[in-house]
């Protein structure tokens, strides 16, 4: 059953102990943000705070902070079961007779179902502000002290195509310049910014909608890398086996989910920039400052007893590395859809997500691993993986230590080691151009006489299953539990 929104979710999440309420008065600069991170390093609960200083409506951060927190959010017992519901919808059987045509028809009818709906109205209409309408109200976060001020960071920031009228949802940071102006962290990788620059090009500006709040599953959809031109909306009616209700804004030509706690229209003007950041990033480390579009807020509508909804991002592990786990879980799926050979990835939470990816594969030919490398470097959000590893279908990816243990028996530097340039992601640091650098692929699997290798190879070290049996069942006799 589809959560109605935020607090049927905060609600389930108390109701299990997963959750905290704080009653002692936070400063929103910063103490909020140490709590918070403290608390997400011991595994801690989400947490809300019911009295942030100087202002009326309660702060709530770390909502998807833990695998078990993730699968609530989403309603499954395995993550990886929502990627194999996908292929099920991907890979319809084609129906041969009139009774396979009947038997297809559920399954047409639930995709049907997906599809988001308009609705009239919505608790987020609850209170309009179309007369001097301030950010002022809303207890938002500075979360680093380096922080160039004030971010909004879980933001769902609606966009259409201004030629198309397609429609795009992507999360992206928002700098609070003051009460009516924000930046608009749009990477120039994101559909939000061909949106903007398609516009831009029209002399146009850009209508844009942000939603603070929603229910899990649609929250989880603005950060979801889904291809260019798939609705994000239909993806959370999926995720939620609901339909997303939809509301039309007051102001500007966009729809945004009627059960959202706060919302703010307005618009992006052509070749307007501003100085955006720093920001303290999910990388570890401060993202420098940049020119970037501004939002101008021209309405502001919102719950009555609005609920304030924020992410801190910083050195892992954080709140972020469970949404992005999540991710890799989803779509590794169809991931292996494109590439079979393919058996598991880990992108592990101390490379971020974009600067490491391990994959496992079922090798099959000479130079089988340097295929993968490159496929998944010309792969939607993978080709901003600065470093892939590579390694054989036995291997345990999600066990570091394994995996470290076969790269140093398995390389051979001169051989194994791939180094390639192309796009990076836009807060990876370490190259000289921004956006565009140097990638390495290692080659950690066994080498085949057919790559060149003329020694023998040599076999892992393993105890026989006989003996593993034995002591098994004498293991208590050894006295040593």
């Amino acid at each position: 059953m589809a959560y109605k929104d935020l607090r049927e979710f905060l609600r389930v999440l108390e109701e299990k102990n997963l959750l905290r309420r704080i009653k002692a008065e936070v400063d929103p600069i910063l103490e909020i943000a140490e709590i918070n991170d403290r608390v997400v390093k011991k595994g801690g609960p989400a947490l809300f705070f019911e009295s942030p200083r100087g202002y009326k409506f309660p702060v709530v951060t770390n909502i998807f902070g833990s695998v078990e927190r993730m699968r609530l959010a989403l309603e499954v017992q395995d993550l990886d079961d929502i990627g194999k519901r996908m292929l099920e919808f991907l890979e319809p059987e084609i129906p041969t007779n009139f009774i396979e045509k009947l038997k297809a028809l559920p399954k047409l009818k639930r995709l049907s179902d997906f599809i988001p709906r308009t609705v009239k109205s919505g608790p987020c209409k609850e209170v309009i502000l179309r007369e001097n309408p301030s950010l002022d109200i809303f207890p938002i976060l500075k979360t680093w002290p380096g922080d160039g001020g004030r971010f909004i960071t879980l933001p769902m920031v609606f966009t259409k195509d201004p030629e198309t009228g397609v429609r795009n949802c992507g999360m992206y940071r928002m700098h609070v310049y003051d009460s009516k102006t924000t930046g608009m962290h749009w990477h120039i990788h994101k559909d939000g910014a061909r949106h903007y620059h398609k516009a831009e090009r029209m002399g146009e500006r850009l209508k844009v909608a942000v939603t603070i709040g929603s229910d899990p599953a649609t929250i989880y959809s603005a950060t979801a890398p889904l291809p260019e031109g798939v609705d994000e909306m239909l993806f959370a009616g999926f995720l939620r086996e609901s339909p997303v209700e939809l509301v039309k804004c007051e102001t500007v030509d966009l729809e945004v989910p009627a059960n959202a706690e706060i919302v703010l229209e307005g618009y992006c003007e052509p070749q307007e920039r501003r100085l955006e950041g720093p920001f303290g990033d999910h990388t570890g480390y401060y993202s420098v400052r940049d020119e970037y579009p501004v939002f101008h807020i021209t309405c502001i509508t919102h719950r009555k007893d609005a609920i304030y909804p924020a992410t801190i991002v910083g050195r892992p592990p954080m709140e972020d590395c469970f949404i992005a786990k999540a991710t890799e879980r989803i779509f590794l799926p169809l991931l292996k859809k494109q590439l079979p050979e393919i058996v598991d990835m880990n992108l592990p939470i101390e490379g971020v997500f974009h600067n490491i990816a391990i994959v496992s594969i079922d090798k099959r030919f000479p130079g089988h691993a340097r295929k993968v490398m490159y496929a998944l470097w010309g792969l939607g959000q993978m080709s901003f993986t600065k470093i892939i590893v590579v390694v054989d279908k036995d291997v345990d990816v999600q066990n570091l230590t394994e995996v470290l243990w076969r790269i140093g028996n398995n390389v051979d530097p001169k051989r194994d080691v791939v180094i390639v340039e192309g796009p990076l992601d836009v807060l990876e640091h370490a190259s000289p151009i921004p956006a565009y650098g140097g990638k390495m692929g290692i080659d950690a699997t066994r080498k085949w006489k057919s790559e060149g290798f003329d020694r023998e190879w040599p076999e892992d070290i393993e105890m026989s299953p006989e003996i593993k049996r034995l002591v098994n069942e004498k293991w208590k006799e050894y006295g040593l539990e």
